[in-house]
């Protein structure tokens, strides 16, 4: 790749809507460019001639690719079909939600035929002498296309929409056509190389999956362990620890998939002038489980001390558990339903697990040096997925930064 940096004095540039872009560029509305075609409303009614299609939703459309195993049909007017179908090559930008879902540059292929979208999903058929759509999901997908759908959006607390006036005005920095491939034969290096490791953790989550379900019921034994295995209560493993008064501790928050981590890492206010007199100390071997969510299985092994707010419930494992096998344990699907059955409360919102009914709950475990040997296995897995996730997050970063330059025409390729 041949490359010409642009000077700090942005003598062969011009300023444009989309920032400063070589002369050769031009700035172009999306909407000059490409047709935008909204999507399909639910709730329709007294259909006169109806006909089922697949369509996507939101929860399809990610950053960057599509998750395609739950896909759901739609009843609609069959002269409506045509209207909302999907074509290959259109680019789906999501309408919004949380704002990193705001924008989302998305390729279809055709993955299924037939396949309609729904009204919080825009499909952008790009003028295929003008636009190619990778170039245009790689200006979607940059800082650059992030910043303008966010400063574009309507927003309240946490959620973020753009409507198709604001995807129309959308200004795409545009060069020559042989130059859009030029730069989307590159930057696909880098998605080959993205989705392949994306591949990798998808077989090891599976793996673990398949792993989870062999050891943690028995069906599968490790060799050389042939104790049986006994069913105890809660109660008989754990006992709840409440120390309260332990100001001089940091505060901790418990979640769902990454752990017992510093609050702060979650939550950005400034708690120090919080009464904590309340909170619950937690230190490296307890489980901790949020009292009002644990029938979704939000639990965690901590690997800190501190302190907690007094909605987690903290659980001191006996000599007859290992706590990691625990910990594993109480995010298994069966073992979750039994928290859900045993939570109490009249609706969702007030469903809670307080130590008292948690400690009634049976499971079958295996002895001791089994557990630890089945927590060894698991632990091994997870490992080897967060080095992939790792590796993902290095390239993705990579990808971002060849973006800025490549996008901007701060980094010229050779045609």
């Amino acid at each position: 790749m041949q490359v010409s940096v642009r000077n700090h004095h942005r003598t062969r540039c011009k300023e444009t809507k989309a920032g400063w872009l070589p002369y050769e560029w031009s700035c172009v509305p999306l909407g000059d460019l490409a047709l935008v075609q909204t999507g399909l409303a639910k709730g329709k009614n007294n259909l006169r001639d109806p006909v089922k299609r697949p369509y996507l939703r939101v929860a399809n459309v990610q950053d960057g690719f599509l998750k395609l195993d739950e896909i759901k049909e739609i009843a609609l007017e069959k002269h409506e079909v045509e209207r909302f179908l999907l074509r290959p090559d259109d680019v789906l930008f999501t309408e919004g939600g949380d704002f990193d879902k705001l924008g989302r540059g998305t390729i279809w292929k055709g993955e299924i035929p037939g396949c309609l979208h729904q009204n919080h999903i825009f499909a952008v058929r790009c003028n295929d002498r003008r636009l190619l759509p990778d170039f245009l999901a790689a200006v979607a997908a940059s800082s650059y296309g992030r910043r303008y759908f966010l400063l574009s959006s309507k927003q309240s607390t946490n959620l973020a929409s753009i409507n198709s006036t604001q995807l129309r005005s959308f200004p795409i920095p545009l060069p020559p056509f042989p130059e859009q491939k030029r730069i989307a034969d590159i930057l696909s290096t880098w998605d080959t190389a993205i989705e392949q490791i994306r591949k990798l953790i998808g077989a090891k989550e599976r793996r673990k999956k398949a792993l989870i379900w062999q050891l943690l019921t028995g069906k599968k034994r490790l060799p050389g362990l042939t104790v049986s295995w006994k069913e105890y209560r809660m109660g008989n493993l754990f006992t709840e620890r409440n120390e309260t008064n332990n100001h001089h501790l940091p505060l901790l928050s418990i979640t769902g998939s990454r752990g017992v981590i510093p609050a702060s890492e979650i939550d950005r206010k400034d708690a120090s002038a919080q009464d904590k007199s309340g909170y619950k100390r937690i230190v490296p071997g307890d489980i901790g489980y949020n009292t009002m969510r644990m029938w979704q299985g939000v639990s965690a092994v901590s690997s800190l001390e501190g302190i907690v707010s007094p909605a987690y419930t903290i659980c001191v494992p006996n000599a007859y558990v290992d706590v990691r096998f625990m910990g594993y344990l109480f995010k298994f699907p069966p073992v979750v339903h039994s928290f859900f059955r045993h939570s109490q409360g009249l609706v969702s919102d007030t469903w809670n697990l307080k130590f008292p009914h948690f400690a009634q709950i049976r499971v079958r475990i295996p002895g001791v040096d089994e557990q630890h040997r089945i927590a060894e296995i698991l632990f091994a897995v997870d490992n080897e997925i967060e080095s992939f996730e790792k590796s993902l997050s290095a390239v993705e970063r990579q990808k971002r930064g060849l973006m800025q330059k490549l996008l901007s025409g701060e980094v010229r390729v050779k045609v």
